[in-house]
């Protein structure tokens, strides 16, 4: 089985994934050695979610394949999505 495990970890829906996965394995671990956490695991996801949307807001408007905020000058002269430019 080949993964590129690089590429998996700059894709934003695998990160939020995995996450709310290994949160949800943290807690089976933890109920399986009879330890229950005082904040429950909605708490923790709630939180988690939280963060990513503020984080989503900032990755929204970034393009990442370019430095700091701005979007190259090539970028700039797009007016429609690249599906788009590719009917016509």
């Amino acid at each position: 089985m080949k993964i590129n495990i690089k590429a998996r970890l700059k894709n934003k829906t695998f990160l939020i994934s995995f996450s709310a996965l290994a949160i949800a394995f943290v807690y089976q671990i933890l109920s399986l050695f009879g330890f229950t956490p005082e904040i429950s695991e909605n708490e923790v996801v709630n939180v988690f979610s939280i963060v990513i949307n503020i984080l989503a807001c900032v990755g929204v408007i970034v393009d990442p394949t370019t430095e700091g905020m701005n979007d190259s000058d090539r970028a700039m002269t797009y007016f429609t999505d690249y599906d788009e430019r590719l009917i016509d």
